[in-house]
């Protein structure tokens, strides 16, 4: 039971609201405001996220809530980091602790659906 939660190609933004807690217009409104942050779209024209731009969300949600920048800083530190050869480091960096998070409340609320109630006695 050692093996890793496999992932998945592609995310729906519905699932990447999931794992980060943010709602899909904060996702559209952030996909206009950074150049780093660009889904692809499918056939359908539904935005499509790969693992590396859930990571650039994380990322950018660290940079916007947990360091206080605003939009215009966090975009210029995404820049100098991107320079640098610093983000993908970064990335990974903020994203482990909170994507496996999500995962875990993912799995925990599968576990729930798929448990059957306790027979009621009486």
């Amino acid at each position: 039971m050692n093996e890793p939660v496999a992932k998945k190609v592609y995310y729906s933004i519905g699932e990447v609201c999931d794992l980060t807690g943010l709602k899909p217009h904060v996702l559209r409104y952030w996909e206009t405001q950074f150049d780093v942050l660009n889904p692809t779209k499918n056939r359908a024209g539904n935005r499509v996220y790969r693992q590396r731009d859930v990571e650039v969300v994380l990322l950018v949600k660290h940079l916007l809530y947990d360091e206080k920048y605003t939009i215009e800083g966090a975009n210029q530190k995404l820049v100098d980091m991107r320079r640098g050869g610093e983000l993908e480091e970064e990335r990974h960096d903020v994203v482990a602790p909170d994507f496996l998070t999500g995962i875990k409340a993912e799995l925990v609320e599968l576990r729930d659906i798929l448990t059957p109630p306790a027979p009621k006695t009486g």
